[in-house]
């Protein structure tokens, strides 16, 4: 099938051909980057229409037939080169190829204003036919090629050239790197139980220990690609140095859809979960929303709020595969694809008021409404889609969740017992992704506006233009959810199923609009326009007083940062007790520095120390 090639190795080589581009060619870069992810957008849509099958990659069986002296060895490849296209990965592949087209638009004018990001378009490419790659790959061992490549991109598409970017991206490659070896411990362990590496071919009980280890290590692989606690924390990081174009890329779309893609399948289709392993996942699932919304609360830089919310959004795709019923898994994977929607457009966002202001704390923003409309509109639908208002896309997939969630209480097992418990983490956190983006929307474009930003503008339309696209799509998504939108792309791979209680997203959008149309008429018959306006009067001093002086929306939420319930684990975060790779890294720095201390560079202590070393090694061989 010669689609395969080219939706998959021809971004690959074509980005590679690019290293041979200088970097004042960026424009050129460009251009190729974006028709090249024009061509696999329509690629993805012609396979998306191809019927669900198991083959084998055509490239290696052209290649062993003709290379002669390298017949054997390539013949020998081929069988690990197993494809499979059905409904889920069809579905995957189509929504990486639309992001990878809109970013590549949006990042057509913000990359080349960027002096310091080099070799952008190559990795963005690569990353692009890798992940497709990924998504295709039945084997096992074709699928962790892919996922490894990845892991190195994603390493180059946020390094910069402060200290701070260079750590964020050296310990994002550690971490992910890390969960890739863990991975692939996994994968020799299921050799050795299955005898196959294809995950078409796989259904393993977690009934012994040898099982359940292999499910937790690509377990691990699959939470820290898509950001889920307790490997989250590269997440923040990366979305505060990175840039935004690439934080809507990989944290916010193709990282989570990969990561989430992995997961169904190790839960679904690859294990049968046993009713522990089941309590688990949703304990991490709750957690990650809780923890992930929590952080996001207290934080000034805007970049980083968005960074603690992809991680606490992943918690309830958790939670939605977690629950392992159709419904359930049906509603993480729509989830999966609303927040790859509006979190990449709220990295947009971002990128834009960045790109225009040259400030990404929240106290020194305000009042940007008026100069960035188009903006402000598109970043008002995602904060609110992602905090589950009604009718967008954020509160069909979060209300499928609930429903999972009570169907699922119906069932015996621990977990299913504490239904409740899950229910109301869920509904928490959405509340206090409310009171987030309030805090974001508030503190960006509402207040009042610094003389600074009297001059700015709204950004390029090859920038605004993905943001619109993506906020219409989340308007799209949740009116015409229950009636298109799940059974038509969810359903072909979960199977049917029927929605606990009433919900009929067309029936609470047009009474969403009934009511805005009241609205409008009232405020229009009660003549509202006709009111007078006053100045605040701030003890008779000027404007450059008053913005001095101004409250800014985020003292507020301060108060959560002191409360005494909260105040010592917020403290013990900055701290980074509870980052696991901190933690690690603390930890080898501290078996590094006791091994320092035992080379005294004393022969005699040497001696003892290898006569200690041999007599455990008897021991051990007895």
């Amino acid at each position: 099938m010669d689609l395969l090639y080219y939706i998959i190795f021809g971004p690959v080589v074509i980005g590679i051909i690019l290293f041979a581009f200088p970097e004042k060619l960026k424009v050129f870069k460009a251009l190729i980057t974006l028709i090249v992810s024009a061509i696999v957008l329509y690629l993805s849509y012609q396979l998306y229409l191809y019927d669900s099958q198991v083959m084998q990659l055509p490239l290696f069986a052209d290649c062993a037939a003709g290379c002669g002296v390298f017949y054997e060895l390539l013949n020998g490849a081929s069988e690990y080169a197993s494809l499979n296209i059905d409904n889920l990965s069809k579905l995957i592949v189509l929504f990486t190829g639309i992001f990878g087209f809109l970013i590549a638009l949006y990042s057509f004018l913000y990359v080349k204003r960027k002096k310091h990001i080099y070799q952008y378009y190559p990795f963005y490419l690569i990353t692009l036919g890798c992940a497709i790659g990924a998504v295709l790959a039945d084997n096992l061992l074709l699928f962790i090629v892919f996922w490894g490549v990845l892991g190195f991109t994603v390493y180059k598409l946020i390094k910069g050239v402060d200290e701070e970017s260079s750590a964020a991206a050296k310990k994002t490659f550690i971490l992910i790197g890390s969960s890739d070896g863990l991975m692939i411990l996994g994968i020799a362990i299921i050799w050795s139980i299955a005898g196959s590496l294809n995950m078409s071919e796989l259904q393993i009980p977690t009934n012994s220990s040898l099982a359940v280890t292999a499910f937790v290590m690509l377990l691990i692989g699959s939470f820290t690609k898509a950001g889920a606690f307790p490997f989250h924390t590269w997440i923040p990081d990366y979305a505060k140095t990175a840039p935004a174009s690439s934080s809507a890329y990989l944290p916010a779309s193709l990282d989570k859809l990969l990561g989430i893609y992995f997961l169904v399948r190790i839960c679904a289709d690859m294990f049968t979960v046993n009713q522990w392993l089941t309590l688990i996942i949703l304990i991490l699932g709750v957690l990650t929303i809780i923890i992930g919304v929590m952080m996001a609360l207290i934080q000034h830089n805007y970049k980083k709020l968005l960074g603690y919310h992809a991680v606490s959004q992943v918690g309830y795709m958790v939670v939605g595969i977690g629950l392992g019923t159709p419904l359930g898994i049906a509603a993480g994977l729509f989830h999966m694809l609303n927040n790859a929607l509006y979190k990449s457009g709220l990295f947009l966002s971002a990128g834009s008021i960045k790109e225009r202001t040259g400030k990404d704390n929240l106290d020194e923003l305000g009042g940007l409404s008026k100069k960035m409309p188009v903006t402000f509109f598109s970043a008002l639908i995602f904060a609110l889609a992602i905090s589950g208002i009604p009718p967008l896309n954020g509160f069909a997939s979060k209300w499928m969740i609930y429903q999972g969630i009570i169907d699922f209480g119906q069932g015996a097992g621990i977990a299913s017992q504490l239904w409740i418990v899950w229910l109301a983490l869920a509904v928490l956190g959405s509340a206090l992704t409310l009171a987030s983006f309030i805090k974001f929307i508030s503190g960006v474009f509402l207040g009042r506006r610094s003389y600074l930003f009297d001059k700015i503008r709204e950004v390029h339309i090859s920038m605004w233009l993905p943001m619109i696209l993506l906020a219409l799509t989340c308007l799209g998504f949740g009116v015409f959810a229950s009636k298109y939108v799940v059974p038509e792309l969810f359903m072909p791979y979960t199977g049917g199923f029927e929605f606990v209680g009433v919900w009929q997203s067309t029936v609470v959008s047009a009474l969403v609009l009934l009511s805005i149309i009241l609205g409008v008429i009232i405020y229009l018959a009660a003549n509202i326009k006709n009111f007078r306006t006053a100045d605040t009067f701030v003890g008779g001093e000027g404007e450059t007083f008053r913005e001095r002086t101004g409250y800014k929306v985020t003292e507020f939420y301060n108060t959560v940062r002191e409360f005494r319930f909260f105040k010592g684990m917020y403290r013990r975060a900055e701290q980074k007790w509870f980052d696991i790779y901190d933690v690690s890294k603390q930890g080898t720095y501290s078996v590094n520095s006791l091994f320092s201390r035992i080379h005294t560079g004393v022969l005699s202590t040497y001696t003892i120390w290898i006569f200690i070393g041999f007599i455990v090694l008897v021991l051990c061989l007895l």
